[in-house]
């Protein structure tokens, strides 16, 4: 996992950092020039403008174009001050005039013509903890950070703004993190490797879920806990009879009585490794009242989405347990928390967890996965293919998938939306629907764990 630190957290690891000043600038520069030249594709007669400020990043700029100029780059340094309206022609731009910790706005100078941009830590207006530019900002190319990725590299728009970015170890000790993005090797770790002697109920997922005409909610959900390996896939809808429909023929359909529906489930949950419940359930008074009660007595990794959320926002004031995850889209997180979750979405997440004493995954790009401890997963693997109506069930289908199979609740959220987002990107980027992820999730998931 690569460690994310807030600008203030930064600066704390920047004010404890035992090495001087000036060799911490001489390391950053070094991975700056080695970027830059990377990106010139050469160094003889090339011409590079440095847009050069007053703090670190400033210095940073300032100690590259050094090193670039006795390796035969043509280097200008631009005082940020001091500059122009119009910088000049040059085949490489390194922004180097704001870090993370800039407040205000910012509008930098116009390009004589295009160039690429490399940014010093993060595109200059760009706001280190959300992503937000309250001005204008260069598109960077190619983004250098340093020691951790910073959120607001990790956030829209900056996420775009930076373009590619690259973390370099400067040699600062980043001891306790507690936000991480998660990495391919990170899922592989956290995901089960079947036995020769395995059986169907050791992977075991129910399905409360689906109504009067929202029973596709529940085949999307028992689709994606199918194609992440659950062994047996169970769906009840309260009050209604078994039915073929659009459900997946490996599903094996049980009804549920109208009323008092939770202590049957309860009752019969021990063979179980998961519930994923709420997903176009409805939102009838009793349905609600059953779902708070399911909930709040269940023992095994739940997951609790669609209008599960909403019964829960109107009743349960936590803690709820480290075994349930509930993953809510912006409107629901703000039901739950009683607040939208605003323009810093990690410590809003992290706050509703501990609150809640549950895992919260706030979808949305990227997703925020809290523990109740205050540990926080990003994945960025997902993307606007993703923004269309019933991946999200997909998604609580693949986590109940995953937590069956005993993965971890705080893993298995964090490594279901990976599948998810990595499911979504072997899609087309036009027309994508939520039922074209299943066919892709095992895909995902023979790529990962090839033998």
């Amino acid at each position: 996992m690569i460690p994310v630190l807030t600008p203030m957290e930064m600066g704390e690891v920047d004010r404890l950092a035992t090495e001087p000043i000036d060799e911490l600038i001489s390391r950053a520069g070094a991975a700056v020039a080695r970027a830059a030249i990377s990106m010139l594709g050469g160094t003889y007669g090339r011409r590079v403008v440095v847009l050069a400020g007053k703090g670190n990043n400033g210095h940073d700029g300032r100690d590259a174009a050094r090193r670039l100029a006795r390796r035969g780059v043509r280097v200008e340094v631009i005082e940020v001050e001091d500059a122009p309206a119009t910088l000049p022609v040059a085949d490489l731009v390194i922004d180097a005039a704001y870090g993370t910790g800039f407040r205000g706005s910012y509008r930098p100078p116009e390009l004589a013509r295009p160039a690429p941009v490399l940014a010093v830590d993060i595109p200059s207006g760009v706001d280190g903890l959300t992503g937000g530019r309250p001005g204008a900002a260069w598109t960077a190319t190619r983004t250098v950070t340093f020691a951790a990725l910073k959120p607001g590299l990790l956030f829209e728009p900056g996420r775009t703004l930076a373009g590619s970015v690259s973390v370099a170890d400067i040699g600062l000790a980043v001891d306790a993190p507690t936000a991480f993005v998660v990495e391919s090797d990170d899922v592989v770790g956290w995901l089960p490797r079947r036995s020769p002697t395995a059986h169907k109920w050791q992977a075991a997922v129910w399905v409360v879920a689906g109504s009067p005409g929202m029973s596709g909610a529940a085949a999307l959900v028992a689709g994606g806990a199918q194609r992440t390996g659950a062994g047996y896939v169970r769906h009840s809808t309260p009050g209604a009879a078994p039915s073929g429909g659009s459900m997946p023929v490996e599903v094996v359909q049980t009804a549920l009585e109208d009323a008092g529906w939770a202590a049957t489930v309860l009752a019969q949950l021990g063979r179980f490794g998961a519930l994923v419940v709420g997903n176009g359930l409805g939102l009838a008074e009793a349905t609600k009242a059953q779902v708070r009660e399911l909930v709040s007595a269940t023992t095994v990794a739940t997951v609790v989405d669609g209008d599960g959320l909403t019964a829960l926002a109107e009743g349960v004031t936590g803690p709820l347990g480290p075994h349930v995850i509930l993953t809510p889209h912006d409107g629901e997180f703000g039901r739950l928390a009683g607040a939208a979750p605003g323009a810093d979405r990690i410590a809003a997440t992290r706050d509703l967890a501990v609150r809640l004493g549950c895992v919260v995954l706030l979808k949305g790009g990227p997703e925020v996965v809290a523990h109740p401890d205050g540990r926080v997963l990003v994945v960025t693997t997902g993307d606007a293919r993703l923004a269309c109506a019933g991946t999200g069930d997909v998604l609580a289908g693949v986590i109940g998938a995953l937590a069956a199979a005993g993965v971890a609740p705080w893993h298995a959220a964090g490594a279901g939306a990976f599948l998810h987002g990595a499911a979504g990107a072997l899609g087309w980027r036009h027309g994508l629907v939520a039922a074209d992820l299943l066919d892709h999730l095992p895909a995902v998931l023979d790529r990962l764990q090839p033998t």
